[in-house]
């Protein structure tokens, strides 16, 4: 049986891999800003693992994205800034904090009241490092790094919490029929591309604003569509080749009833 290896190997081998005389040379050379686009992607391949529920892939995209911490950690390290230790302390700690109902004495009924609580003592630590010569904001720390639709959610998760927020999804669907109206309308007139961005955008923030509402994760959503667009799409390509041809051999009517073929093939697979 092959040996299994440990946390404490893994931080051995990116030691080894970032010693200046004996480590690899494109290890040496990173830094945290080089290294932060591949913590991202693999963020994301974590999420695609899951999406296509490969439990194999899963495990290897963990341990990919388990080296991004230990990477940063070790260049943290290196500066005598903090270790995997500290990382792995603040972050235990920081559950204990959040989880006083379960760490605590705390009573809090339900996930809902939970989610409420964990939002009360995140700001509550945002207070604490605040700036006093900075006003403060609900929207404080909300990272402008974060992908788009990712960051528009928790912007209105933020505004949410002191009340500004539509009441249930009826007035954001409303809302997403009024954008969509604008957004037509600066179509029409044949704006420049700066105001139909903006219009554009107002129409993808309030499709996420609903997806919060309903309790559906905006991203996740858009994975699983992204998921069926190409299954179907790859549908079309196999249909087509079998007859020697591909889709720019067809017209878009034969297109789309393949399309609805590979609809209806799917949902008999489902049942």
């Amino acid at each position: 049986m092959a040996q299994q290896h440990t946390l404490a190997d893994l931080l051995g081998i990116m030691a080894q891999l970032r010693d200046p005389e004996s480590g690899c040379p494109w290890d040496i050379e990173q830094d945290f800003r080089s290294i932060a686009p591949y913590t991202i992607e693999e963020a994301y391949e974590v999420a695609d693992a899951i999406a296509r529920n490969d439990m194999a892939a899963l495990k290897d995209e963990l341990g990919d994205l388990l080296l991004q911490v230990v990477y940063h950690a070790r260049m943290a390290d290196e500066e005598n800034r903090f270790d995997f230790a500290d990382v792995a302390d603040a972050i235990a700690a920081k559950m204990i904090r959040r989880h006083p109902h379960v760490f605590g004495d705390a009573v809090i009924e339900g996930s809902d009241a939970q989610t409420a609580n964990w939002e009360a003592i995140k700001a509550s630590e945002r207070d604490e490092r605040q700036n006093s010569n900075k006003l403060p904001s609900v929207l404080d720390d909300v990272p402008v790094a974060l992908p788009a639709m990712k960051r528009a959610e928790k912007l209105q998760q933020r505004a949410s919490r002191v009340g500004f927020d539509w009441p249930d999804a009826a007035p954001v669907i409303d809302k997403i029929r009024e954008e969509i109206t604008e957004l037509e309308a600066v179509l029409a007139a044949g704006a420049d591309s700066d105001r139909i961005e903006d219009e554009l955008g107002d129409l993808l923030f309030a499709v996420v604003n609903l997806a919060r509402k309903i309790k559906i994760e905006p991203g996740s959503a858009l994975r699983q569509t992204n998921l069926k667009f190409e299954q179907r799409f790859r549908f079309i390509e196999r249909m087509l080749a079998k007859e020697g041809r591909t889709p720019q051999d067809a017209s878009l009517d034969e297109m789309e009833a393949l399309w609805k073929q590979a609809k209806t093939e799917a949902k008999l697979d489902a049942q």
